[in-house]
């Protein structure tokens, strides 16, 4: 199993809106290595919910419901569906993660502008940790 973070604007997309829904699906991403990671997702793969722009936190856990099928041009864009798995006990701000020396290679923290990254075991036993502390 893959690990992930994927990031949405809460105010167009978030957390409470995939509880809601059950599930959704992940599209409108047009970066090419965001895009290679949505291809390299299959069923079972897991993925932090961040919320971007505003709130700047991992809040949840999805999984990946549906692997990726063309989305847009069917070139160079996919889309894969996500849904809930649970709410983190207590968010994880992007402080927290900048200030946490085990997390200084995370992707989101290395490559801010990607929305669809890959997290390590490593790094997501620490967030889980932070998420409970």
């Amino acid at each position: 199993m893959a690990l992930w973070l994927m990031k949405s604007e809460p105010d167009v997309f978030g957390w409470d809106d995939l509880v809601r829904d059950g599930k959704t699906e992940w599209d409108g991403v047009r970066n090419y290595t965001a895009a290679g990671n949505l291809r390299a997702m299959k069923v079972g793969d897991r993925a932090f919910f961040y919320h971007s722009n505003i709130g700047l936190e991992i809040v949840g856990i999805m999984e990946v419901s549906r692997e990726a099928k063309p989305d847009g041009d069917g070139k160079h864009w996919v889309s894969v569906e996500m849904k809930p798995v649970e709410k983190l006990e207590k968010p994880v701000t992007l402080k927290q993660v900048k200030a946490e020396p085990r997390l200084a290679e995370m992707e989101l923290v290395k490559y801010s502008r990607l929305s669809v990254g890959k997290v390590s075991p490593d790094e997501w036993s620490q967030v889980i940790d932070m998420s409970k502390a």
